[in-house]
């Protein structure tokens, strides 16, 4: 786009902003007219181990939010000299789940609880067998229903529950809503009604009657809305929130906050039934959409029950490990390289160990190895240990190194999926994958068609993120045609019908990784008894 159209779309507000808050980064997106990308700002962040507690702080977030927009800003301003006013919509996104509690006086009672902490098993075991649905330890209500076994003295003085995206929403707004998909990660939606289960939502009320609190469940709990309805308006207080400037101009229209599930889905193009996303970096989840009139079986603790923005029913495989231990392994080659003088260059180092890996056995010759750098719910570890195990007549090659480690980076993933998949026959006819896995064309592609035997998509627009996802559901809200789906608007609008590179499963692939996920499982003790014989 050249500066003067941009000077013009930015001067007329013909503008979309989307910001996301990642666990590493909060980002933010302005888009055009087309959905296209102009301009970008972001800032580094990290959570906090705080008593215990995965937390980041209030100043945090805002500090955090202002810097990534101030850089936006001047994005746009060094771009095309115009100041950014005007919007034509904004949106909010950020990681799921989680626990924000705020009193009358909307004062926030307890630190931040992000998706991170794994201290709500014994609510999370109950909740599950009382609504016989799966409810993850990271849930919001898990997290609710924790502080009540717990006796938190917070509890009685509840006014407000809700989520990062939700809370930043709610500060700018005014108005206590959430995106569908958002909501999903809070307390489990029935698909029919879009909205909470009231059965389930009448199930907790019974079970918490007893300690006399004056809030019932809906009471506290942010109001369910589907993409494309209106979420209220940026007020001047929440202007200057954003922009302490003051040069951001307040009534912009703001679509529901979503999370990052949702906005992934959405820049991946999978809303569709039977189609789904699979992001593969630090951590993995694959996320599948199913028809709403279609369920599980049986409740699986491996498998969560989401939604998508416009409010379909999804089923999800979550792991906390991908990566990271495949990276740490490349970093090894990189310090050979470096102390035998040779200039190292990364994307080359990642591409000649990826490509081999695809010289090697099908099954990886016998080699082993775990990538828990944390607990694997899917696997049943509180902890993890990053491990590499072989018998001495494994066949112990380079290639097969590399193959183990690509496969292991989808191990625990491929144990969820395979019980959606073959224990539940849910139907995937693609697949569209993004995430630094990805990276080195061709390899990571072919490892995840082969893990869960169906075609992976890639599009090149994967890379914008969850950022211009949320920004695509602001434009929705606002440019959508009358009684227009979301995934029509999407296709037509945005995608304009690009499908990305597809690859089709390797039947020896398949063959090769099944044989690999059972030695996987059989070899789970191993991983065990380094977690016992090695404490942190």
């Amino acid at each position: 786009m050249d500066s003067v159209k941009m000077r013009e779309a930015v001067e007329a507000g013909k503008t979309i902003l989307g910001i996301e808050f990642g666990s590493t980064r909060i980002k933010a997106v302005l888009t055009n007219e087309e959905n296209t990308p102009i301009a970008q700002g972001a800032h580094d962040w990290e959570n906090r181990l705080e008593n215990g507690i995965w937390t980041y702080t209030l100043e945090d977030i805002w500090s955090g939010l202002q810097d990534a927009y101030a850089k936006l800003a001047a994005d746009v301003k060094s771009q095309c000299g115009a100041s950014l006013k005007k919007i034509g919509a904004i949106g909010f996104s950020a990681m799921m789940h989680g626990y924000m509690v705020f009193d009358k006086e909307g004062t926030l009672m307890v630190p931040f609880r992000t998706w991170r902490n794994t201290i709500t098993e014994q609510a999370a075991k109950q909740l599950t067998a009382a609504f016989s649905f799966n409810i993850p330890q990271r849930w919001s209500i898990a997290h609710l229903y924790q502080a009540i076994l717990n006796g938190e003295e917070h509890l009685p003085r509840i006014d407000y529950l809700s989520t990062l995206a939700g809370y930043v929403h709610w500060k700018l707004t005014g108005k206590r809503v959430l995106g569908v998909g958002e909501a999903s990660g809070m307390f489990p939606i029935d698909s029919k009604t879009k909205d909470y289960d009231q059965n389930m939502v009448e199930t907790f009320d019974k079970l918490i009657a007893p300690k006399g609190y004056s809030w019932k469940l809906r009471d506290i709990l942010p109001q369910v809305l589907v993409a494309g309805e209106p979420a209220g308006n940026l007020t001047q207080e929440g202007a200057k929130l954003l922009d302490p400037s003051g040069e951001l101009e307040a009534g912009i229209p703001m679509c529901p906050p979503e999370g990052d599930a949702g906005t992934g889905m959405v820049a991946t193009n999978s809303v569709t039934v039977h189609t789904g996303n699979v992001s593969a970096g630090t951590s993995v989840f694959a996320m599948v959409v199913m028809d709403e009139n279609e369920t599980l079986k049986k409740v699986h603790e491996e498998i969560d029950m989401v939604t998508t923005p416009d409010g379909l029913p999804v089923a999800m495989a979550h792991c906390n490990n991908c990566t990271s231990d495949l990276n740490a392994w490349v970093g090894i080659f990189k310090e050979f390289q470096q102390a035998l003088g040779v200039p190292v260059d990364m994307n080359q180092l990642f591409s000649v160990l990826y490509n081999k890996a695809l010289e090697g056995d099908v099954d990886c010759g016998g080699l082993m190895a775990y990538n828990y750098f944390s607990g694997e719910s899917i696997t049943g570890f509180e902890e993890g240990r990053p491990l590499f195990v072989r018998t001495p007549d494994s066949k112990f090659t380079l290639a097969n190194f590399m193959r183990t480690h690509l496969y292991t980076s989808l191990g625990a993933l491929k144990v969820g999926l395979d019980i959606l998949f073959k224990e539940e026959g849910v139907k995937l006819d693609n697949i569209y994958g993004h995430g630094g896995l990805f990276k080195t064309k061709g390899v990571g592609q072919r490892i995840m068609a082969a893990a869960i035997n169906a075609p992976v998509s890639l599009m090149e627009t994967a890379g914008e993120g969850g950022a211009w996802g949320i920004a695509l559901l602001a434009s929705y809200m606002l440019n959508k045609k009358e009684n227009q789906p979301l995934d029509a608007f999407l296709s037509e609008e945005v995608f304009h019908g690009e499908t990305g590179v597809r690859m089709e499963p390797n039947a020896e692939d398949v063959a090769g990784f099944d044989a690999f996920i059972q030695r996987y499982k059989e070899c789970l003790p191993v991983e065990r008894a380094a977690v016992e014989s090695l404490p942190l």
